[in-house]
Protein backbone atom coordinates (compact mmCIF):
# COMPACT_ATOMS: atom_id res chain seq x y z
CA UNK A 1 0.00 0.00 0.00
CA UNK A 2 1.29 3.30 -1.06
CA UNK A 3 1.33 6.34 0.91
CA UNK A 4 -0.94 7.92 -1.30
CA UNK A 5 -3.27 5.46 -0.86
CA UNK A 6 -2.99 5.87 3.02
CA UNK A 7 -3.21 9.58 2.65
CA UNK A 8 -5.98 9.61 -0.19
CA UNK A 9 -9.05 8.96 2.81
CA UNK A 10 -7.90 12.62 4.67
CA UNK A 11 -7.80 14.76 1.50
CA UNK A 12 -11.09 13.19 -0.20
CA UNK A 13 -13.80 15.03 -1.03
CA UNK A 14 -15.45 12.22 0.14
CA UNK A 15 -14.77 12.31 4.04
CA UNK A 16 -15.28 16.03 3.62
CA UNK A 17 -18.84 15.91 2.96
CA UNK A 18 -19.30 12.99 4.87
CA UNK A 19 -17.86 14.53 7.59
CA UNK A 20 -20.46 17.27 7.22
CA UNK A 21 -23.10 14.90 7.47
CA UNK A 22 -21.60 13.63 10.43
CA UNK A 23 -21.71 17.13 12.15
CA UNK A 24 -25.26 17.80 10.61
CA UNK A 25 -26.24 15.46 12.87
CA UNK A 26 -24.71 17.27 16.01
CA UNK A 27 -26.16 19.80 15.52
CA UNK A 28 -29.74 18.44 15.17
CA UNK A 29 -28.50 17.04 18.37
CA UNK A 30 -28.12 20.00 19.92
CA UNK A 31 -32.51 20.59 21.64
CA UNK A 32 -32.04 17.18 22.81
CA UNK A 33 -28.42 17.82 24.33
CA UNK A 34 -30.09 20.83 25.78
CA UNK A 35 -33.35 18.93 27.27
CA UNK A 36 -30.60 16.39 28.47
CA UNK A 37 -28.73 19.09 30.85
CA UNK A 38 -32.26 20.84 32.17
CA UNK A 39 -33.52 17.67 33.81
CA UNK A 40 -30.25 16.73 34.75
CA UNK A 41 -30.28 20.39 36.60
CA UNK A 42 -33.94 19.74 37.77
CA UNK A 43 -33.58 16.21 39.06
CA UNK A 44 -30.56 17.87 41.15
CA UNK A 45 -32.56 20.46 42.34
CA UNK A 46 -34.24 18.80 45.80
CA UNK A 47 -36.39 21.59 46.37
CA UNK A 48 -38.31 20.52 43.01
CA UNK A 49 -40.84 17.86 43.15
CA UNK A 50 -39.46 14.56 41.91
CA UNK A 51 -43.24 13.88 40.59
CA UNK A 52 -43.52 17.04 38.43
CA UNK A 53 -40.21 16.43 37.36
CA UNK A 54 -40.76 12.96 35.95
CA UNK A 55 -44.23 13.99 34.34
CA UNK A 56 -42.48 16.61 32.60
CA UNK A 57 -39.72 14.31 31.54
CA UNK A 58 -42.09 11.64 29.90
CA UNK A 59 -44.07 14.70 28.13
CA UNK A 60 -40.58 15.93 26.54
CA UNK A 61 -39.71 12.65 25.80
CA UNK A 62 -42.64 11.99 23.84
CA UNK A 63 -42.23 15.55 22.15
CA UNK A 64 -38.59 14.32 21.05
CA UNK A 65 -39.52 10.99 20.01
CA UNK A 66 -42.10 12.28 17.87
CA UNK A 67 -39.78 13.79 14.79
CA UNK A 68 -38.39 10.76 14.47
CA UNK A 69 -41.08 9.14 13.11
CA UNK A 70 -42.13 11.95 10.80
CA UNK A 71 -42.40 11.52 6.59
CA UNK A 72 -41.11 14.52 6.52
CA UNK A 73 -37.72 13.79 9.05
CA UNK A 74 -37.28 10.49 6.74
CA UNK A 75 -37.56 12.61 3.20
CA UNK A 76 -34.59 15.20 4.86
CA UNK A 77 -32.52 12.72 6.04
CA UNK A 78 -32.94 11.12 2.47
CA UNK A 79 -31.75 14.37 0.60
CA UNK A 80 -28.76 14.52 3.21
CA UNK A 81 -27.94 11.20 2.36
CA UNK A 82 -27.92 11.96 -1.46
CA UNK A 83 -26.30 15.41 -1.42
CA UNK A 84 -23.75 14.56 1.17
CA UNK A 85 -22.65 10.74 1.39
CA UNK A 86 -23.68 10.19 -2.18
CA UNK A 87 -25.74 7.23 -2.00
CA UNK A 88 -28.90 7.31 -4.43
CA UNK A 89 -31.34 6.61 -2.32
CA UNK A 90 -34.96 6.54 -4.06
CA UNK A 91 -36.56 10.03 -3.48
CA UNK A 92 -40.10 8.98 -1.35
CA UNK A 93 -43.39 8.54 -3.33
CA UNK A 94 -45.27 11.72 -3.02
CA UNK A 95 -48.71 11.02 -0.86
CA UNK A 96 -47.50 7.67 -0.20
CA UNK A 97 -47.22 7.41 4.15
CA UNK A 98 -44.56 4.89 5.31
CA UNK A 99 -45.52 2.00 6.81
CA UNK A 100 -44.62 0.73 10.32
CA UNK A 101 -41.28 -1.03 10.11
CA UNK A 102 -40.56 1.67 7.55
CA UNK A 103 -40.66 4.52 10.23
CA UNK A 104 -39.37 2.45 12.53
CA UNK A 105 -35.95 1.93 10.40
CA UNK A 106 -35.80 5.60 9.78
CA UNK A 107 -35.92 6.41 13.25
CA UNK A 108 -33.38 3.99 13.82
CA UNK A 109 -31.26 6.01 11.29
CA UNK A 110 -32.04 9.46 13.07
CA UNK A 111 -31.46 8.49 16.10
CA UNK A 112 -28.00 6.76 15.20
CA UNK A 113 -27.34 9.89 13.01
CA UNK A 114 -28.05 12.46 16.31
CA UNK A 115 -25.57 10.50 18.86
CA UNK A 116 -22.91 9.83 16.48
CA UNK A 117 -23.04 13.53 15.36
CA UNK A 118 -23.13 14.93 18.75
CA UNK A 119 -19.82 12.82 19.59
CA UNK A 120 -17.97 13.99 16.29
CA UNK A 121 -19.16 17.20 17.54
CA UNK A 122 -17.57 16.55 20.69
CA UNK A 123 -14.13 15.32 19.13
CA UNK A 124 -14.06 18.27 16.88
CA UNK A 125 -14.34 21.42 19.73
CA UNK A 126 -12.13 19.35 22.36
CA UNK A 127 -9.72 17.11 20.40
CA UNK A 128 -9.12 19.14 17.05
CA UNK A 129 -7.87 22.30 19.34
CA UNK A 130 -6.07 20.39 21.63
CA UNK A 131 -4.09 18.27 18.52
CA UNK A 132 -3.57 21.95 17.00
CA UNK A 133 -2.09 23.05 20.76
CA UNK A 134 0.31 20.22 20.64
CA UNK A 135 1.73 20.68 17.05
CA UNK A 136 1.94 24.72 17.87
CA UNK A 137 4.29 24.34 20.64
CA UNK A 138 6.97 22.42 18.56
CA UNK A 139 7.17 25.77 17.31
CA UNK A 140 6.71 28.17 20.20
CA UNK A 141 3.50 29.23 20.21
CA UNK A 142 1.09 28.86 22.87
CA UNK A 143 3.87 26.52 25.11
CA UNK A 144 2.53 28.49 28.06
CA UNK A 145 -0.74 26.50 27.31
CA UNK A 146 0.73 23.01 27.66
CA UNK A 147 4.10 23.81 30.39
CA UNK A 148 1.80 24.15 32.85
CA UNK A 149 -0.30 21.06 32.38
CA UNK A 150 0.05 17.40 32.47
CA UNK A 151 -1.21 15.00 29.78
CA UNK A 152 -1.50 11.29 30.54
CA UNK A 153 2.52 10.31 30.96
CA UNK A 154 3.18 14.04 29.03
CA UNK A 155 3.93 17.21 30.47
CA UNK A 156 5.35 20.51 28.47
CA UNK A 157 8.93 19.31 28.58
CA UNK A 158 8.02 16.56 26.54
CA UNK A 159 7.66 18.90 23.29
CA UNK A 160 8.28 16.02 20.45
CA UNK A 161 5.57 13.71 21.81
CA UNK A 162 3.58 16.06 22.23
CA UNK A 163 3.86 17.10 18.65
CA UNK A 164 3.51 13.04 17.35
CA UNK A 165 0.55 13.29 19.51
CA UNK A 166 -1.06 16.37 18.21
CA UNK A 167 -0.64 14.85 14.46
CA UNK A 168 -1.69 11.18 15.36
CA UNK A 169 -4.65 12.78 17.34
CA UNK A 170 -6.09 14.50 13.62
CA UNK A 171 -4.91 11.76 11.57
CA UNK A 172 -7.25 9.53 14.03
CA UNK A 173 -9.81 12.35 14.15
CA UNK A 174 -9.85 12.34 9.90
CA UNK A 175 -9.67 8.20 9.81
CA UNK A 176 -12.64 8.16 12.03
CA UNK A 177 -14.67 10.71 10.30
CA UNK A 178 -13.61 8.53 7.09
CA UNK A 179 -14.81 5.32 8.08
CA UNK A 180 -18.02 6.78 9.79
CA UNK A 181 -19.24 8.51 7.18
CA UNK A 182 -18.14 5.09 5.21
CA UNK A 183 -20.57 3.40 7.61
CA UNK A 184 -22.83 5.36 7.40
CA UNK A 185 -23.09 5.05 3.54
CA UNK A 186 -23.44 1.06 3.93
CA UNK A 187 -26.33 1.61 6.16
CA UNK A 188 -28.41 4.17 4.75
CA UNK A 189 -30.11 1.66 2.00
CA UNK A 190 -30.34 -0.68 4.59
CA UNK A 191 -32.09 1.73 7.03
CA UNK A 192 -33.72 4.46 4.90
CA UNK A 193 -34.34 2.34 1.99
CA UNK A 194 -38.01 1.77 0.37
CA UNK A 195 -40.43 -0.69 1.66
CA UNK A 196 -41.85 -2.76 -0.40
CA UNK A 197 -45.48 -0.78 -0.49
CA UNK A 198 -42.79 2.36 -1.76
CA UNK A 199 -40.71 0.05 -4.01
CA UNK A 200 -44.71 -0.79 -5.73
CA UNK A 201 -45.87 2.51 -5.93
CA UNK A 202 -42.93 3.73 -7.75
CA UNK A 203 -43.16 0.98 -10.70
CA UNK A 204 -46.39 2.10 -10.73
CA UNK A 205 -45.80 5.72 -11.00
CA UNK A 206 -42.86 4.62 -13.62
CA UNK A 207 -45.31 2.39 -15.27
CA UNK A 208 -47.85 5.24 -15.30
CA UNK A 209 -45.00 7.40 -17.00
CA UNK A 210 -43.41 5.01 -19.49
CA UNK A 211 -47.64 4.51 -20.88
CA UNK A 212 -47.96 8.15 -21.23
CA UNK A 213 -44.37 8.29 -23.23
CA UNK A 214 -45.50 5.67 -25.36
CA UNK A 215 -48.58 7.31 -26.34
CA UNK A 216 -46.90 10.31 -26.84
CA UNK A 217 -44.41 8.31 -29.18
CA UNK A 218 -47.60 6.81 -30.85
CA UNK A 219 -49.26 10.58 -31.59
CA UNK A 220 -46.15 11.43 -32.93
CA UNK A 221 -45.82 8.19 -35.27
CA UNK A 222 -49.28 8.67 -36.11
CA UNK A 223 -49.54 13.04 -36.90
CA UNK A 224 -45.93 13.00 -38.28
CA UNK A 225 -46.19 9.55 -40.73
CA UNK A 226 -49.36 11.20 -41.73
CA UNK A 227 -47.96 14.75 -42.92
CA UNK A 228 -44.70 12.96 -44.60
CA UNK A 229 -47.34 10.64 -46.52
CA UNK A 230 -49.36 13.51 -47.25
CA UNK A 231 -46.03 15.92 -48.53
CA UNK A 232 -44.75 13.13 -50.22
CA UNK A 233 -47.18 12.48 -52.63
CA UNK A 234 -48.20 16.07 -53.29
CA UNK A 235 -44.53 16.32 -54.07
CA UNK A 236 -44.64 13.57 -56.16
CA UNK A 237 -47.79 14.71 -57.94
CA UNK A 238 -46.38 18.77 -58.92
CA UNK A 239 -42.98 17.21 -60.09
CA UNK A 240 -45.09 15.19 -62.71
CA UNK A 241 -46.90 18.42 -64.04
CA UNK A 242 -43.96 20.89 -63.39
CA UNK A 243 -43.80 21.84 -66.78
CA UNK A 244 -47.57 21.57 -67.50
CA UNK A 245 -50.00 22.79 -65.01
CA UNK A 246 -48.09 25.69 -62.66
CA UNK A 247 -51.47 26.03 -60.79
CA UNK A 248 -51.95 22.57 -59.72
CA UNK A 249 -48.05 23.13 -58.43
CA UNK A 250 -48.82 26.53 -56.66
CA UNK A 251 -51.68 23.94 -55.18
CA UNK A 252 -49.49 21.28 -53.84
CA UNK A 253 -46.81 23.39 -52.44
CA UNK A 254 -49.21 25.25 -50.26
CA UNK A 255 -50.64 21.86 -48.79
CA UNK A 256 -47.09 21.23 -48.49
CA UNK A 257 -45.93 23.93 -46.68
CA UNK A 258 -49.28 23.95 -44.54
CA UNK A 259 -49.09 20.48 -43.75
CA UNK A 260 -45.13 20.91 -42.66
CA UNK A 261 -46.07 24.27 -40.20
CA UNK A 262 -49.21 21.45 -38.77
CA UNK A 263 -46.90 18.85 -38.30
CA UNK A 264 -44.23 20.92 -36.73
CA UNK A 265 -46.80 22.51 -33.92
CA UNK A 266 -47.62 19.01 -33.40
CA UNK A 267 -43.95 18.04 -32.95
CA UNK A 268 -42.98 20.70 -30.73
CA UNK A 269 -46.10 19.86 -28.83
CA UNK A 270 -44.38 16.49 -27.91
CA UNK A 271 -40.94 17.50 -27.63
CA UNK A 272 -41.96 20.12 -25.01
CA UNK A 273 -44.23 17.28 -23.55
CA UNK A 274 -40.99 15.09 -23.48
CA UNK A 275 -38.63 17.61 -22.44
CA UNK A 276 -37.84 17.22 -18.41
CA UNK A 277 -35.62 19.45 -16.23
CA UNK A 278 -36.23 22.23 -18.79
CA UNK A 279 -37.52 25.91 -17.27
CA UNK A 280 -39.47 26.45 -21.01
CA UNK A 281 -43.11 25.54 -21.01
CA UNK A 282 -44.07 23.38 -23.66
CA UNK A 283 -45.62 24.76 -26.73
CA UNK A 284 -49.24 23.52 -26.23
CA UNK A 285 -50.99 22.42 -29.54
CA UNK A 286 -54.79 21.52 -30.11
CA UNK A 287 -55.38 17.92 -29.77
CA UNK A 288 -57.12 17.00 -33.25
CA UNK A 289 -60.85 15.50 -32.91
CA UNK A 290 -63.23 14.15 -35.02
CA UNK A 291 -64.44 18.12 -35.02
CA UNK A 292 -61.36 17.96 -37.78
CA UNK A 293 -62.12 15.35 -39.61
CA UNK A 294 -63.43 17.20 -42.58
CA UNK A 295 -59.72 19.12 -43.11
CA UNK A 296 -58.28 15.61 -42.93
CA UNK A 297 -60.35 14.34 -45.30
CA UNK A 298 -59.82 17.57 -47.51
CA UNK A 299 -55.73 17.43 -47.25
CA UNK A 300 -56.19 13.21 -47.93
CA UNK A 301 -58.17 14.67 -51.20
CA UNK A 302 -55.53 17.45 -51.98
CA UNK A 303 -52.57 14.76 -52.11
CA UNK A 304 -54.64 12.99 -54.97
CA UNK A 305 -56.58 10.15 -52.58
CA UNK A 306 -59.61 9.80 -53.23
CA UNK A 307 -62.18 9.56 -50.00
CA UNK A 308 -66.37 9.46 -50.26
CA UNK A 309 -66.77 10.40 -46.25
CA UNK A 310 -69.98 9.68 -44.96
CA UNK A 311 -70.64 10.81 -41.27
CA UNK A 312 -74.18 10.23 -39.53
CA UNK A 313 -73.92 12.36 -35.75
CA UNK A 314 -72.82 15.21 -34.42
CA UNK A 315 -69.04 14.96 -32.79
CA UNK A 316 -69.59 17.61 -30.58
CA UNK A 317 -71.59 15.02 -28.35
CA UNK A 318 -68.64 12.09 -28.55
CA UNK A 319 -65.83 12.59 -24.85
CA UNK A 320 -63.10 14.29 -26.24
CA UNK A 321 -60.68 11.10 -25.33
CA UNK A 322 -62.85 8.59 -27.57
CA UNK A 323 -62.96 11.90 -30.33
CA UNK A 324 -59.27 12.77 -30.48
CA UNK A 325 -58.54 8.49 -30.45
CA UNK A 326 -61.09 8.21 -33.20
CA UNK A 327 -59.16 10.73 -35.10
CA UNK A 328 -56.19 8.98 -34.91
CA UNK A 329 -57.76 5.69 -36.21
CA UNK A 330 -59.08 7.62 -38.94
CA UNK A 331 -55.88 9.31 -39.87
CA UNK A 332 -53.51 6.36 -39.35
CA UNK A 333 -56.25 4.78 -42.16
CA UNK A 334 -55.82 7.18 -44.71
CA UNK A 335 -52.23 7.81 -44.28
CA UNK A 336 -52.04 3.35 -45.07
CA UNK A 337 -54.27 3.93 -47.68
CA UNK A 338 -51.97 6.54 -49.30
CA UNK A 339 -48.93 4.41 -48.75
CA UNK A 340 -49.90 0.42 -49.92
CA UNK A 341 -53.77 1.28 -50.67
CA UNK A 342 -54.99 1.50 -54.46
CA UNK A 343 -58.21 3.24 -55.39
CA UNK A 344 -61.05 4.98 -53.56
CA UNK A 345 -61.39 4.95 -49.96
CA UNK A 346 -64.88 4.79 -48.75
CA UNK A 347 -65.22 6.80 -44.64
CA UNK A 348 -67.60 5.61 -42.99
CA UNK A 349 -68.36 7.57 -39.01
CA UNK A 350 -71.48 6.72 -37.67
CA UNK A 351 -72.12 8.81 -34.23
CA UNK A 352 -74.43 5.86 -32.06
CA UNK A 353 -75.79 7.25 -28.30
CA UNK A 354 -72.71 5.30 -26.54
CA UNK A 355 -70.57 4.14 -29.28
CA UNK A 356 -68.42 5.88 -32.19
CA UNK A 357 -68.23 3.41 -35.47
CA UNK A 358 -65.89 3.31 -37.81
CA UNK A 359 -64.69 1.92 -40.63
CA UNK A 360 -62.57 2.44 -43.70
CA UNK A 361 -62.61 0.23 -47.25
CA UNK A 362 -60.03 0.74 -49.46
CA UNK A 363 -58.11 -1.78 -52.47
CA UNK A 364 -54.79 -3.09 -52.01
CA UNK A 365 -51.94 -2.27 -53.81
CA UNK A 366 -49.13 -4.41 -52.01
CA UNK A 367 -49.96 -5.33 -47.74
CA UNK A 368 -47.70 -3.55 -45.46
CA UNK A 369 -44.44 -5.57 -43.98
CA UNK A 370 -45.75 -7.20 -40.72
CA UNK A 371 -42.90 -7.60 -37.99
CA UNK A 372 -45.05 -10.29 -36.72
CA UNK A 373 -47.42 -13.01 -38.60
CA UNK A 374 -51.42 -12.04 -37.52
CA UNK A 375 -49.75 -8.52 -36.76
CA UNK A 376 -49.69 -4.95 -38.69
CA UNK A 377 -47.19 -2.53 -38.09
CA UNK A 378 -46.69 -0.11 -35.70
CA UNK A 379 -49.50 1.99 -36.81
CA UNK A 380 -52.32 -1.07 -37.00
CA UNK A 381 -50.97 -1.61 -33.37
CA UNK A 382 -51.25 1.49 -32.23
CA UNK A 383 -54.90 1.45 -33.42
CA UNK A 384 -55.42 -1.96 -32.11
CA UNK A 385 -53.89 -0.18 -28.49
CA UNK A 386 -56.37 2.90 -28.77
CA UNK A 387 -59.09 1.11 -29.15
CA UNK A 388 -58.41 -1.57 -26.17
CA UNK A 389 -57.07 1.47 -23.67
CA UNK A 390 -61.01 2.71 -24.77
CA UNK A 391 -62.78 -1.03 -24.21
CA UNK A 392 -63.44 -1.25 -27.69
CA UNK A 393 -63.10 -4.13 -30.78
CA UNK A 394 -61.60 -3.39 -33.19
CA UNK A 395 -60.94 -5.69 -36.63
CA UNK A 396 -58.33 -4.97 -39.00
CA UNK A 397 -56.76 -6.88 -42.22
CA UNK A 398 -57.52 -7.86 -45.58
CA UNK A 399 -61.25 -8.66 -46.68
CA UNK A 400 -60.61 -9.93 -50.32
CA UNK A 401 -59.36 -7.49 -52.43
CA UNK A 402 -59.90 -4.88 -50.00
CA UNK A 403 -58.26 -3.83 -46.44
CA UNK A 404 -60.55 -3.19 -43.66
CA UNK A 405 -60.83 -1.03 -41.02
CA UNK A 406 -63.72 -1.66 -38.63
CA UNK A 407 -63.71 -0.19 -35.27
CA UNK A 408 -66.19 0.57 -32.21
CA UNK A 409 -65.78 2.73 -29.26
CA UNK A 410 -67.94 2.79 -26.73
CA UNK A 411 -68.73 5.84 -24.49
CA UNK A 412 -70.96 7.81 -21.86
CA UNK A 413 -72.88 10.29 -24.34
CA UNK A 414 -72.04 13.95 -22.90
CA UNK A 415 -75.21 16.23 -22.63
Amino acid sequence: MTLRAVLTPLVAGTTWRRGVFLLLGGVLALPYGVLVVTFAQLLADSEIPRPLVYALLVIAALIAVVPLLLDGSRALEIAAVRALLGIDLPEPVPGHTADRETRLRSALWIATHLIVGALVMVALFSALPMALAFIAQQFGIGTELTSRERFGPLDGRDSGWLTVSGVALLVGLGYAVAGLGALAGSMAPVLLGPAPAERIAALEAQAIRLAERNRLARELHDSIGHALTVATLQAGAAREVLDTDREFVRRALTAIEETGRTAMDELDHVLGLLREGGNERPVVAPQRTLADLDRLVTDARAAGLAVHAHRVGDPARVPAAVSREGYRIVQEGLTNAARYGEGPVTLRLDLHPGALELELVNGVRHRPERAHPGRGGRGLDGMRERVLLLGGGITVGPDGDRWLIRARLPYEETR
